[in-house]
């Protein structure tokens, strides 16, 4: 008969070094946080990808691969709404529209393509940056997950 979706909500939040073997530590435990919403194989990936993207441009680029910083990571389930803020204490961005532009890198030095907050919008549904130059920045990204998993059917 009738569907309606159940607004249950769940959440997690982790931090880490900013170093870069915690960005796959990062990738998995957001593909583990919403494995019960039964997504796709192709969500899954996109999600992934924008969570590798917002990560490694903390550590590359917030902390300049010196150690020295923690990344935030908080997610949180809204239904079938996975929203996802990656969080640094760097350096911050000065020109935060220049950075969003396809191809420009700060860092060429290290053959950075340029390319993560093009993938970033480009796999996620909405995204957002906020950044204060020596305070750090904060990625926001959401996604609607294809989920039945919380959806009640009433025979």
């Amino acid at each position: 008969m009738m569907t309606q979706m159940n607004e249950q909500k769940n959440e997690m939040e982790i931090s880490f070094d900013a170093v870069s073997q915690n960005e796959s530590f990062a990738r998995v435990a957001v593909a583990a946080f919403v494995t019960h919403l039964n997504p796709t194989m192709e969500e899954i990936d996109d999600v992934r990808t924008a969570v590798s993207e917002a990560v490694t441009n903390a550590i590359i680029h917030g902390y300049e691969k010196r150690d020295c910083g923690k990344v935030y990571l908080h997610c949180r389930l809204k239904g079938d709404v996975l929203q996802i803020e990656v969080m640094d204490k760097g350096k911050g961005i000065e020109n935060i529209e220049r950075a969003m532009e396809p191809l420009f890198t700060t860092r060429p030095d290290l053959d950075r393509s340029g390319m993560g907050f093009a993938f970033m919008e480009a796999f996620m549904d909405d995204l957002e940056v906020e950044s204060e130059v020596g305070k750090g920045t904060t990625i926001r990204m959401t996604k609607k997950l294809g989920s039945s998993a919380w959806i009640d059917s009433e025979d």
